[in-house]
């Protein structure tokens, strides 16, 4: 991988160059928590200025810009008895700047089911294809285990990505565009000094953070804890309201729904993201239910991330960002779910 180095001023222009030719998506502080911390979002920016790259995370990921929350899929319509449908993908170029490494690993997770897998998603890909990423160093967010996880790190699937040396940006190169980019900004080569600031850097922030968890057994923990009473525990406490799917960087459960209009000219395929936390996820046609325990519903919603992602692309799902603990309208957060486990475990 190729290192180069970029002072804020030409950061600055090579963002507002972007910006000339391309919608910029980027982090954008829009309220403030009842305990006086900022809240962030992934917004489009017409500014620089609008940006806030110091954040500490934003409240919903970088997954709406690949992952809409309401999508339509085709449309058709109908004329005597023939039938045509028209089916468009997003091929309009967008710049995603200041993603932190959980969500470039959340991205490369869904990249293996939607890009990878036996079957592609065009729409997933078109958007993909067609965006630029710009990643940025942090510090640990609020509850984040990303680095038990080792996602608090990042060495592809973005195109730029910075780590912020105070009065310049060391800068990894992932891609030939970004490397075009900088070469029309104007970067410099990095130096011994360059090397050693970059990597006492990322040995302060590895230093910050003290939320760890053990992941490397808990595969086979969840099947031994199949029938366990900590799932009824937090289950009872789940609303079933869906919110930590919907904040989750890397949940892309779906469902879909056809509309036809009354005079059966016209009609549309929808696609909506969903939760499997949600009571009639598991309803099938007759009603039947199969998860109508709302600690079933939770349970499973683990297995997704921790066991059954782990089985068929050999890594969990789960990128330690913990949005969904901070979503959880009852106070769910995986930390408390997997230690519980693993306390049952070791009595």
């Amino acid at each position: 991988m190729l290192f180069r180095i970029l002072s804020r001023d030409r950061f600055r222009t090579l963002v507002e160059t972007i910006m000339e030719t391309t919608e910029v998506v980027a982090p954008k502080k829009v309220g403030v928590r009842s305990d006086g911390e900022p809240i962030h979002q992934f917004l489009p920016v017409a500014d620089f200025d609008e940006m806030d790259l110091a954040h500490e995370t934003t409240e919903h990921s970088a997954k709406t810009y690949f992952l809409p929350y309401r999508e339509n899929l085709s449309t058709y319509a109908f004329s005597d008895d023939d039938w045509q449908q028209e089916v468009h993908y997003r091929i309009q170029p967008r710049a995603m700047v200041g993603l932190h490494a959980c969500d470039i690993n959340a991205l490369l997770r869904l990249d293996k089911v939607f890009v990878r897998d036996h079957f592609p998603s065009p729409y997933y890909v078109s958007r993909r294809r067609n965006t630029l990423i710009i990643g940025i160093d942090h510090e640990p967010c609020e509850g984040g285990f990303c680095r038990s996880l080792g996602t608090d790190t990042v060495t592809r699937g973005f195109d730029l990505y910075l780590t912020d040396l105070g009065d310049r940006y060391f800068v990894a190169v992932g891609s030939d565009h970004g490397f075009d980019l900088l070469n029309q900004v104007g970067v410099a080569e990095i130096s011994d000094r360059d090397t050693a600031d970059y990597l006492e850097e990322r040995k302060r922030i590895a230093g910050l953070f003290t939320t760890e968890v053990a992941v490397q057994n808990l595969p086979n923990l969840l099947d031994i804890e199949f029938e366990s009473e900590v799932w009824k525990t937090w289950g009872a406490k789940c609303l079933g309201c869906g919110s930590c799917a919907m904040v989750c960087p890397t949940c892309y459960c779906y469902g879909t729904t056809e509309r036809v209009s009354m005079d059966f000219s016209s009609g549309s395929k929808e696609k909506h993201l969903y939760a499997c936390t949600v009571v009639d996820f598991a309803e099938v046609a007759g009603g039947h239910n199969f998860r109508p325990d709302r600690s079933t519903r939770l349970k499973y919603r683990y297995y997704h991330q921790h066991r059954g992602f782990v089985e068929a692309h050999d890594e969990p799902k789960c990128v330690g960002c913990n949005r969904c603990g901070r979503a959880c309208l009852t106070g769910i957060n995986p930390l408390d779910v997997i230690h519980d486990l693993q306390a049952e475990d070791e009595a």
